[in-house]
């Protein structure tokens, strides 16, 4: 039967419409620039439900570096051609190492020159950041990469703001949002929602906003490895079915076992 062709339906009169067919247009994969920027507002000091080594406090800063770190390496596994920097966020964004490398070493010096701050920022102002990436996006853009943006934010009461036009669109914007749970001081669900609105305003393809207030650091290393994900390839994320819930399974009936109940009992 020659290509093109319809079938007819044996139990109908009516031709059978060939399915169309699918072809997935060509599309150049580009390595990534990734910029990292944590928030070091005093609430990255707060404590996660599991302590450290020999029962020191540890914290959301702490469970921070060891999901980059975990992110790093497991990113240069799959192509060692995609680099990173690192920003924090105070009351703005400031570097905290601003030359995009691979090299991990110099990934784990910077995490480990992070600091928290003392005292609560007043402000969550996302402009700089935005101005950095925009023109990190355009250098990124002229050597045929692509930026991406992943802020980790800590806190649970503070709205960010921010001054950015929305028709510029240089980079792919991530979120990871740690925060207590909701209570009288504070509303994680408006902070959430500002956090959404700036992804939106300017994340040029898919980005994906993850958020625990659990004070679990598996839930945190989950989220970041949902993140690896690589931004041409995504789905939007209301189809996003990963991380897969594992579920205790009945340990199935031996050979023995089965051949045991099959002997039948004398009652003699």
């Amino acid at each position: 039967m020659e290509a093109g062709a319809t079938m007819m339906d044996s139990g109908s009169s009516r031709p059978a419409v060939a399915a169309p067919r699918y072809s997935l247009p060509p599309c150049r994969f580009m390595n990534e620039d990734v910029l990292f920027c944590v928030d070091v507002d005093v609430e990255s000091k707060m404590e996660m439900k599991l302590s450290g080594p020999k029962g020191r406090p540890f914290t959301r800063l702490d469970a921070i570096r060891q999901a980059i770190l975990l992110f790093v390496h497991s990113k240069l596994s799959i192509n060692s051609d995609h680099r990173f920097a690192f920003s924090v966020l105070g009351q703005s964004v400031s570097w905290l190492r601003k030359e995009f490398s691979n090299d991990v070493d110099s990934a784990r010096a910077a995490l480990h020159s992070l600091t928290a701050a003392d005292s609560p920022y007043g402000i969550a102002d996302l402009t700089q950041l935005f101005r950095i990436a925009a023109h990190e996006g355009k250098k990124s853009r002229a050597q045929g990469r692509h930026l991406r943006v992943i802020l980790i934010y800590c806190r649970s009461s503070l709205r960010p703001q921010h001054q950015w036009p929305v028709s510029q669109k240089l980079f792919t914007f991530d979120v990871i949002y740690l925060h207590d749970k909701p209570g009288p001081e504070n509303c994680p669900q408006r902070v959430y929602d500002a956090l959404v609105d700036a992804l939106e305003h300017v994340s040029e393809y898919e980005g994906y906003i993850l958020e625990s207030g659990h004070g679990l650091s598996r839930v945190l290393f989950r989220h970041i490895s949902v993140l690896l994900s690589h931004p041409q390839q995504r789905c939007v994320q209301d189809d996003l079915d990963i991380p897969k819930s594992l579920t205790r399974k009945s340990p199935l009936p031996t050979e023995a076992s089965q051949s045991e109940e099959s002997v039948p009992v004398s009652s003699q």
